[in-house]
């Protein structure tokens, strides 16, 4: 069809031109990828380049016919942004090189990533781990919420830091890797099967309070 969306495009407020965000897992990306965006950005004299607010650079100002030309020159896969769907993980360099992380949070962020982006949900969901009590990554206001700790993650979920913002519910604390992990899921499943059409979570938590949350996933 004539005015079907390019793939892992968006469409822009002058309803012509288009944007896309390539997939960068936990914000981390390679020399590699920052040549390539470079040289798309040249190439096809993108006029906005920008840094999102999820550890993503997004490509905005494409004219529809260069939206696959684009994709075909990174090389990369597409960052979800409009679906309803777990849009990205974002998280902080935790124990790798920051002298106050206390848990392995870009570790854990990757496996989030890697296992759930992209997975289909009542609405987009976003999730945040940080790797100390500082909370870098936003944890708590973001979807579903890991923070580290030094006896383990503490989990949160029903974070929100849209113009109707609300703190997560701590579901529970002391988590290994393992558990987080796995808590994660039962938490996605249950908002697959009981968050309404575009109801994000923090909306839910409202609807449904935290100790429901609790007595189903934990």
């Amino acid at each position: 069809m004539a005015d079907e969306t390019p793939k892992g495009a968006i469409l822009q407020r002058d309803k012509k031109t288009y944007a896309i965000v390539p997939r960068t897992p936990v914000g981390l990306v390679t020399p590699d990828v920052l040549e390539a965006i470079a040289r798309v950005g040249r190439k096809f004299e993108i006029p906005i380049i920008k840094i999102t607010s999820g550890q993503r650079i997004a490509l905005v100002g494409l004219e529809k016919e260069q939206v696959d030309q684009v994709w075909d020159d990174l090389k990369m896969d597409i960052g979800p942004a409009v679906g309803l769907c777990v849009h990205y993980v974002q998280a902080c360099p935790g124990t790798s090189v920051c002298k106050f992380g206390v848990r392995d949070s870009l570790g854990l962020g990757l496996e989030l990533e890697e296992m759930f982006v992209g997975a289909e949900l009542p609405a987009k969901l976003k999730v945040g781990v940080s790797g100390c009590p500082m909370c870098c990554a936003e944890s708590y206001v973001r979807d579903v919420g890991l923070i580290g700790k030094p006896k383990g993650w503490t989990m949160v979920v029903g974070g929100n830091a849209s113009g109707k913002p609300r703190i997560a519910d701590e579901v529970a604390e002391n988590l290994t890797r393992e558990e987080a992990v796995e808590l994660v899921r039962r938490f996605l499943d249950y908002y697959r099967e009981n968050g309404g059409k575009r109801m994000r979570a923090a909306r839910m938590l409202q609807k449904v309070g935290i100790d429901a949350v609790k007595a189903a996933i934990l």
